[in-house]
């Protein structure tokens, strides 16, 4: 069957338009425009263009602006577009010049003919709905796409929360679980001095509640929206009314906690708040990474390594070693945690290059923060359910590196003096002695001493030290 098409108009001239569609000349301009990622908008943004669309409706009928039939069909277009429909219909690229106009008019577009698809129109009819005169009233791309942008994120920083404090809790769970077990602790990836097992979960549970705290204070940078600036945040074309009740109808349509900026101007030109939120799942993405290290470090082996504790195995590691098992959860956050970084620097770019009232570079930012959180919540998620709820200490294991390690050495100090510490160090290195050994064939203490000295908690706990336990 032939494709039957229908004729608009913009600016630039006329053009055929493919008749059942919902999109229309301003979004096929800029799809014909714009082939750079071949993907399509994240559907949060797209999802909270057509709630400002939406609260916009609702508030140009409470001041008079929109007649009721127009104003609830653009109302209910918006609430389908929210349900998942029409999504289809946006067709424009997720990286596009001109500071997000191109999507602002898709939404426009979409939302306006649907609408007249429900007042019994046709596609096109513009008359009954107008994509700018109608669905954009009082707004301006300029104040649309940063909205838009900042309350796609708040909802995933919402999600990104929810998983991260799984990972704070599977974390503690774990610091308990291995709370008795002695290792030996490195620095600069030599023996150092022991330390349970359970101290460095926790130690990285305290990491991930810390990101906890940045993510809430991340959101409070989203909540604040230029909505009511318009072109450069002097809010031309806005109705005063319309500037008032704009922000406090979006709360109710999105049921969030959002301000207006107090200075539009600034509002509409900065985008600092990007950059912050940016710095805030980055530095998450680097303790994810740090931890990931430590897990495939500590669990490398199975024999020839650390081996101190065991990963859940996932899949087969090799196609030419058989029963080899790779520590692919871990992997597969650094993996994700190198993305982010590199998000964050074309996002800090990207801000500062704004010039004068507008910052043209929103798309890039808005394209890489999105799938920032969004990779980081699917990380966090894989990595609790695929590995950390699922590790195993092998204790044995644990406790043999420790004995027959030098770094038992450093608690002995205070009672054999530190020259002497140093002798015995150098002669377990050279002969393969263990510590304990040496000090017995020397006579420098007796076992009831060591046993003390060495206990387990009495080396890994502050304000109790080994000459104190002799003392009891």
């Amino acid at each position: 069957m032939a494709i039957q098409y229908r004729s608009e108009h913009d600016s630039v001239g006329e053009r055929a338009i493919p008749k059942d569609v919902y999109y229309g000349v301003q979004s096929l301009r800029a799809a014909e425009n714009f082939h750079i990622t071949g993907l399509t908008m994240h559907p949060e943004l797209i999802n909270s263009i057509a709630e400002i669309k939406k609260a916009s409706a609702i508030t140009n009928l409470e001041i008079g602006l929109l007649d009721k039939r127009v104003a609830d069909a653009i109302v209910h277009a918006c609430d389908e577009i929210v349900s998942g429909k029409l999504h289809d219909a946006f067709i424009v690229d997720p990286i596009q010049g001109g500071a997000g106009t191109s999507l602002n008019m898709n939404a426009n577009e979409v939302i306006a003919n649907r609408a007249i698809e429900l007042l019994g129109g046709e596609k096109g009819d513009y008359s009954l709905v107008n994509p700018n005169d109608h669905v954009n009233c009082g707004q301006s791309t300029n104040d649309v796409f940063p909205s838009a942008g900042k309350l796609a994120v708040l909802k995933l920083l919402n999600r990104a929360q929810v998983q991260l404090e799984r990972l704070y809790q599977a974390l503690m769970e774990k610091a308990e679980e291995f709370d008795d077990v002695l290792k030996m602790g490195r620095t600069q990836l030599q023996d150092a001095v022991p330390i349970r097992l359970g101290q460095e979960f926790r130690a990285y549970s305290q990491a991930v509640r810390r990101d906890i705290s940045r993510f809430e204070r991340a959101k409070d940078e989203m909540r604040c929206l230029n909505m009511g600036g318009t072109a450069v945040g002097t809010g031309i074309n806005a109705d005063e009314r319309y500037l008032r009740r704009i922000v406090p109808n979006l709360c109710k349509v999105t049921g969030l906690d959002l301000i207006q900026a107090h200075d539009l101007i600034d509002a509409t030109q900065n985008l600092d708040e990007f950059v912050a939120v940016s710095g805030t799942v980055k530095t998450c993405a680097v303790n994810l990474s740090k931890m990931s290290n430590d897990l495939r470090l500590m669990s490398s082996g199975p024999r020839c390594g650390f081996g101190e504790i065991n990963l859940p195995p996932r899949q087969n590691g090799s196609s030419i070693m058989p029963g080899k098992v790779n520590p692919v959860i871990p992997e597969v956050v650094n993996q994700v945690a190198f993305n982010i970084m590199g998000n964050d620097l074309t996002i800090t770019l990207a801000a500062e290059a704004g010039q004068l009232e507008l910052n043209a570079f929103e798309p890039i930012i808005f394209w890489n923060l999105t799938h920032a959180v969004e990779f980081l919540t699917y990380a966090v998620n894989t990595l609790v359910d695929h590995c950390v709820v699922g590790i195993t200490a092998n204790r044995e294991r644990c406790r043999d590196m420790v004995e027959h390690s030098v770094g038992i050495i450093t608690a002995l100090c205070p009672h054999v003096g530190y020259e002497k510490a140093a002798e015995v160090a150098k002669r377990a290195i050279a002969t393969g002695a263990s510590v304990r050994e040496l000090i017995l064939e020397e006579g420098l203490l007796d076992e009831a001493a060591l046993d003390k000295i060495l206990d387990p908690y009495s080396m890994t706990e502050p304000g109790i030290s080994g000459r104190e336990l002799l003392q009891r």
